[in-house]
C-alpha cells in the first residue's frame, strides 16, 4: 500500500478564531491578576451505527464544540466554558473564572502550584489512513450487514448484533507561559456479537469478536490497515468466519469445576485486567485520595514508591502516550505537556505514577508526565489514563509455546464482565471463550468461568510471558472517571502470559443458578 500523506489539522477547525479567542482570554485573566490561565477550543465529532440481524437498528451523528478557559487565582483553580467560540466570549469566560477562583480560595486546603514545561508550538495529528467522516453512511451500513449476514448463515446463530463508532477530536490549546498548539485525533472500534438460543428450553449463548478499539481511521474496519507492532490490522473476515464454530461449542461445553489452574490468559483478555488492576491503581490522584468520593482509591500508595512488590520480577509496566495507534496517544497533553513515556513497574516494583502538572508540584517532581485530559470544552482537565502496558519478553515463545508449557489449566480469550474493590485491590474477571488445556493442548471449551485473585497475587503468580508476537493493542473508547463524569479512551499492549494456580469460580454456581 503506497503510504498516506502526512495530514494536517482539518481547515474548518483552524479557521475557528483560536488565537482570538486565546488573546482576548489570556490577557483578561492576565489584568485580572491570574498566576496561570489557559484556553482551549476543543471540536468533537462522533458517529455511530448498529444493527441488529443485518438491518439498521439505530445511527448517530453528532458534534460538540466549545471553548473553555481556566486560571489559577490567589493559588485556587477557576474555570468557565461556553459552546461559543468567539472572542467577547473568552473575554467573559475569564471574568468567570477568575470569579469562580476568588469565591473558593478561602476554602482550598492546599496552593496549587504547577509544576514546569517547555513552552511549545506546533500542530499534531495521529496516525490514520481514512478519515472515517469520509465514508459515506450507506458504505458504513452495508459492511456492518454484510458481516452480519454472513455470521446469519451459519446454523447455530440465531441472532447478530453488529455496530461501529468514529471519534473525530480536535483541541486547541494556548496557555499564559506562551505554549500554542492544536492536534487532531481519529479513533475507531467495531464488535459483531452472534447469539444462539436453544428453542426448546430458552437458554442462549453469546460470542463477541474480540477486535480492539484502535487510533486509526476506516481502513481498520475494512481490513485494509498495516499492523505496527501490536497494533494489529485485524483480520475481520477470518475472525468472523470460525465465530459460529466456536459458539456451537461453547454451548455444548461442560460447566467448569471450581478450583485452582494454571492460566494462559490472551492479550485480548488480559488488557481489561492491566486496565482495572493496574491503570487505575497508579493514577496519582487515586493514590493521594482525590478520587475517593467517586472513583476509589488505591492500594498502590506513594508510601510504597520504589518498594512495593506488585508482581513478579518478569513484569515491566509502562505508561506512555506515544505508541502509535494508541488510543491516548496525542502531541500534547490538555496542560501543554509534551507526550512522553515512563516505566510504573520495573522487575515486578512499583516505580512510577501517572501525573498532571499540579500533582507533579505536589510529588515534588520536576515535570508533569503528561496524564492530564477533558473530554470536551466543557469540563476542566483531571489526571486521566495514558496507555499503560505490559511488555512482552523479547526471546518469549509464541502463544503455542506458551500453551506448550501448560499441563493442566485454561486459556481466556476475549474480554467481558469484571468486578474489582475501590482499592483496585480483589477483583474477578470473565471472558468470552475458555479453552481447557492438557498436556500443553486446547481440548475443548468450559464455560460459567471467571478467574479470582488479588492484585498483587495474581500478578505476583505470573511465571511465563510471551514474546513479540503476541504481543496486542487493546484498549477501551468508555474508561470513566471524575465529577462530573467524563471518559477516556485509553489502550494497553500486553503479551499473552501464564499465571500459576489462580482461582477459578463456576460463576453460574456463585449466581445461584
Amino acid at each position: 500500500m503506497t503510504p498516506a500523506p502526512a495530514r494536517e489539522v482539518d481547515a474548518d477547525f483552524l479557521a475557528l478564531p483560536l488565537d482570538a479567542c486565546a488573546d482576548s482570554a489570556l490577557t483578561r485573566a492576565r489584568e485580572l491578576g491570574a498566576s496561570h490561565a489557559d484556553v482551549r477550543v476543543v471540536a468533537l465529532h462522533t458517529w455511530e451505527s448498529s444493527l441488529r440481524d443485518a438491518r439498521l437498528d439505530s445511527a448517530l451523528l453528532d458534534r460538540d464544540a466549545g471553548l473553555a478557559v481556566r486560571v489559577v487565582v490567589d493559588g485556587c483553580w477557576g474555570f468557565a466554558s461556553s459552546d461559543v467560540v468567539h472572542p467577547d466570549v473568552a473575554v467573559a469566560l475569564a471574568d468567570q473564572a477568575v470569579a469562580l477562583a476568588r469565591v473558593s480560595a478561602p476554602l482550598a486546603t492546599a496552593r496549587v502550584e504547577l509544576a514546569p514545561e517547555p513552552v511549545h508550538v506546533g500542530h499534531w495529528v495521529s496516525a490514520y489512513d481514512l478519515d472515517p467522516f469520509a465514508v459515506p453512511a450507506a458504505e458504513r451500513v452495508d459492511l456492518l450487514a454484510a458481516r452480519s449476514a454472513a455470521l446469519l448463515s451459519h446454523p447455530v446463530v440465531t441472532h447478530v448484533t453488529a455496530s461501529a463508532t468514529a471519534v473525530k477530536e480536535q483541541v486547541f490549546y494556548a496557555d499564559s507561559a506562551g505554549t500554542r498548539i492544536a492536534q487532531q485525533r481519529v479513533r475507531m472500534q467495531s464488535d459483531v456479537v452472534a447469539v444462539a438460543v436453544d428453542p426448546a428450553t430458552g437458554a442462549f449463548e453469546t460470542m463477541s469478536t474480540t477486535a480492539p478499539p484502535a487510533g486509526r481511521g476506516w481502513e481498520y474496519l475494512a481490513g485494509t490497515a498495516s499492523s505496527v507492532d501490536g497494533a494489529r490490522a485485524w483480520d475481520w473476515d477470518a475472525e468472523l468466519a470460525g465465530l459460529g464454530d466456536l459458539l456451537h461449542e461453547k454451548t455444548l461445553a461442560p460447566s467448569v469445576e471450581p478450583g485452582r489452574y494454571d492460566l494462559v490468559v490472551d492479550p485480548t483478555n488480559l488488557w481489561l485486567t492491566i486496565h482495572e488492576s493496574i491503570g487505575h491503581a497508579t493514577e496519582l490522584d487515586r493514590a493521594l485520595g482525590y478520587e475517593a468520593n467517586y472513583a476509589g482509591t488505591s492500594f498502590a500508595t506513594p508510601d510504597g514508591l520504589g518498594t512495593l512488590r506488585y508482581g513478579s520480577p518478569l513484569m515491566n509496566v509502562t505508561g506512555d502516550r506515544v505508541t502509535t495507534h494508541g488510543l491516548s496517544t496525542v502531541g500534547w497533553d490538555d496542560e501543554g505537556v509534551a507526550a512522553q513515556s515512563w516505566d510504573i513497574v520495573r522487575d515486578g516494583v512499583l516505580v512510577g505514577y501517572q501525573l498532571d502538572r499540579a500533582m507533579a508540584a505536589e510529588f515534588s517532581l520536576p515535570r508533569s508526565n503528561g496524564c492530564a485530559y477533558a473530554d470536551s470544552a466543557a469540563h476542566t482537565a483531571i489526571q486521566r489514563m495514558p496507555n499503560v502496558s505490559l511488555k512482552p519478553d523479547p526471546a518469549g515463545p509464541d502463544l503455542d509455546g506458551l500453551l506448550a508449557g501448560v499441563d493442566d489449566g485454561i486459556y481466556v480469550v476475549g474480554d467481558k464482565s469484571w468486578s474489582i474493590d475501590m482499592q483496585r485491590f480483589n477483583f474477578q474477571f470473565t471472558g468470552q471463550r475458555f479453552h481447557r488445556v492438557r498436556g500443553g493442548r486446547v481440548v475443548g471449551q468450559l464455560k460459567d468461568v471467571a478467574y479470582q485473585a488479588t492484585t498483587t497475587d495474581f500478578w505476583g503468580s505470573m511465571r511465563a510471558l510471551g514474546g513479540p508476537s503476541t504481543y496486542l493493542l487493546g484498549g477501551a473508547f468508555n474508561c470513566g472517571k471524575g465529577q462530573p463524569g467524563q471518559v477516556a479512551a485509553v489502550s494497553h499492549g500486553c503479551p499473552a502470559a501464564v499465571f500459576e494456580q489462580v482461582n477459578i469460580l463456576n460463576s453460574r454456581q456463585e449466581a445461584g443458578a
